[in-house]
C-alpha cells in the first residue's frame, strides 16, 4: 500500500543548531535536525515526507503524508499516510495515522487516533475479536 509510491526527494533542511519562529508550509520533502518553534505542515498538493532527526526538537503541530520521527515532538503529529517512529522519538501529543511503525524506545504522550484510507476518523464500530480456544 506504502511502498508502491515513490519517496519524494528532501530539498530543505533545516540544519542543527537553527531556530526556527514560525509557521512552516512545504512541498515534497523536509528535513529538520535544528528547533522548530511554530506548526510544519505540508501542502497536499503532493506525497510528502517529512523527516525530524534525533538532534531536533519541535514546538508545535505537524501534518504530512510520511512522517518519520526520531526527535522530540511537543505537540500533535498528523500522517496522512505512514508514521515511523524511530528508537528516540519522543512525542508529547495526540497522534493520528493510517498506518503505525513503532521501534522499541519511541514513547508517545498522548492520544493514539487510527484513521480510516480515506482520511475519517475510524469511529465505525469494528467486529469483535475473537479468539480461538481450545475446549478442554
Amino acid at each position: 500500500m506504502f511502498g508502491k509510491k515513490a519517496q519524494p526527494p528532501i530539498k530543505s533542511l533545516i540544519a542543527q543548531g537553527t531556530r526556527i519562529e514560525g509557521n512552516m508550509k512545504f512541498n515534497e520533502g523536509l528535513r529538520v535536525d535544528g528547533e522548530v518553534y511554530g506548526d510544519i505542515q505540508a501542502t497536499s498538493e503532493e506525497n510528502s515526507l517529512l523527516v525530524i532527526s534525533e538532534a531536533a526538537i519541535v514546538h508545535g503541530a505537524i501534518v504530512a503524508d510520511h512522517v518519520i520521527i526520531n526527535g522530540t515532538v511537543r505537540g500533535p503529529v498528523h500522517a496522512r499516510e505512514l508514521l515511523e517512529l524511530q528508537p528516540k522519538a519522543r512525542i508529547e501529543g495526540d497522534v493520528s495515522y493510517i498506518a503505525l511503525e513503532m521501534h522499541q524506545g519511541a514513547t508517545i504522550s498522548g492520544q493514539l487516533r487510527p484513521l480510516l484510507a480515506n482520511g475519517a476518523a475510524g469511529e465505525e464500530e469494528k467486529p469483535l475479536l475473537k479468539l480461538a480456544a481450545k475446549s478442554a
